[in-house]
């Protein structure tokens, strides 16, 4: 019964705003902990820091350096390229993980020529594409930071996956993609995409409002945080909604 724990947008900064955001992915990360049976792995979808300096990243690492399962981590708008790769030793933003029953497929939607937007490109897609067809028989899990798809927040969706469409052509040739994953909005989003299921986790930090109005500026609330927890069991797959504030839920240590 394979479980992901999917947590994002944590922002992680420095200076005299960084215990806020520092506690809400540490409290995140504990309430992992906390969970029976334990999840397989984490997957931090994006926005990993706040203003991708290297000193942030000096502070995620020393937070998550000592958590005991597997961490993955998917690079958002807000992050550095560069400054990610080199705190944490990876040689690609892109990258896949296998597991006995399943893979977790990480996308770098980041372009900073584009602003706050994503964009994943026809050599990324064509690495997805074929990252799946190596391993049919276990299900997917597509990881990225941009949702590739309009959600109703016209602020959001302004800034979304440029390339949505290109995506969602790759992950229709391939039924054993159990969920896509996404941050970036900062709130919990469900929808059908591409013949699966897109689940955008909410920010461990703070979330944006449900402004739906066409001219209504982006804005942040103080609704509760937390994750999302997918569950495999046979060829299902199950989410469910995990608070780590406004909330007296058990928590691990780390």
């Amino acid at each position: 019964m394979p479980l992901i724990a999917h947590l994002s947008d944590p922002h992680i900064t420095t200076g005299a705003l960084a215990a806020e955001p520092a506690a809400g992915l540490h409290r995140a990360l504990a309430r992992v902990l906390a969970l029976e049976p334990a999840p397989d792995c984490v997957v931090l979808t994006g926005d990993l820091v706040d203003r991708g300096r290297p000193g942030e990243y000096d502070v995620l690492r020393e937070l998550i350096g000592r958590f005991p399962l597997p961490i993955h981590l998917v690079a958002g708008n807000h992050d550095t390229k560069e400054a990610l790769q080199q705190a944490f030793g990876l040689a690609e933003t892109h990258y896949a993980a296998q597991y006995p029953d399943f893979t977790v497929v990480v996308l770098d939607s980041l372009r900073p020529e584009l602003g706050d937007a994503g964009l994943l490109g026809e050599e990324q897609l064509a690495w997805l594409d074929e990252t799946l067809t190596t391993r049919t028989d276990a299900r997917a899990f597509v990881c990225l930071h941009h949702p590739p798809m309009r959600v109703g927040i016209p602020g959001m969706d302004a800034i979304r996956l440029v390339d949505g469409p290109g995506l969602a052509e790759v992950v229709r040739r391939h039924p054993h993609v159990a969920r896509v994953l996404a941050g970036h909005l900062h709130r919990v989003v469900t929808a059908g995409f591409a013949g699966t299921v897109l689940s955008v986790a909410p920010s461990t930090y703070r979330q944006v409002d449900l402004g739906m109005r066409e001219d209504r500026p982006v804005s942040f609330v103080a609704e509760p945080a937390g994750f999302l927890l997918h569950r495999l069991e046979g060829g299902e797959c199950v989410t469910h909604l995990v608070h780590t504030s406004h909330t007296a839920a058990p928590l691990g240590a780390y």
